[in-house]
C-alpha cells in the first residue's frame, strides 16, 4: 500500500490525526521561528547599514510581519475556543448538578391554566345564537 492510501484508511477508520497547526503549542513554536527570522533578516538590514524605516518597508519584512500577525490571530482563536469549551463544561457540570424538576403532564396542563380561545369562543356564541 502508498503512504496515501494508508493515510486514506486511517482516515476512514476514524483514526486521524490532529492537525498541528491547530494544536496552541505547534502555533506558539511557529511565532518564535517568525519572531527570529524577524530578528535575522532585521539584523542583516541593519549591518548592510539601511534606514529602519526603509527595512520597514522591506519585502520580506513585511511577510515575515504578515506571517506573525496570522498567528497571532490564530493563537486568539484557539484561547477563545479554549474558553468557550471550558464555559460550555462548566454550564454542563451546573446543568448535571441542578435538582431535576418533574413535567406535568400536557393534557392536565391545558385544561387547568388554559382559557377558551377566541376561534372556540366565536364557535360558542355562533351555537347559542342559532338555538
Amino acid at each position: 500500500m502508498s503512504c496515501s492510501t494508508l493515510q486514506e484508511a486511517t482516515i476512514l477508520r476514524g483514526e486521524e490525526r490532529n492537525m498541528t497547526s491547530k494544536s496552541k503549542e505547534a502555533r506558539i513554536e511557529q511565532k518564535t521561528y517568525w519572531e527570529t527570522k524577524l530578528e535575522q533578516r532585521l539584523g542583516a538590514l541593519a549591518e548592510k547599514g539601511v534606514d529602519p524605516k526603509k527595512a520597514a518597508k522591506d519585502p520580506a519584512v513585511k511577510k515575515i510581519r504578515a506571517y506573525l500577525r496570522e498567528t497571532d490571530a490564530r493563537l486568539k482563536a484557539i484561547s477563545s475556543l479554549e474558553t468557550k469549551a471550558e464555559e460550555m463544561a462548566r454550564k454542563k457540570a451546573e446543568k448535571a448538578n441542578a435538582p431535576k424538576t418533574e413535567k406535568g403532564k400536557k393534557g392536565k396542563a391545558k385544561q387547568e391554566g388554559q382559557e377558551v380561545s377566541k376561534r372556540q369562543q366565536k364557535k360558542k356564541k355562533k351555537k347559542e345564537a342559532k338555538a
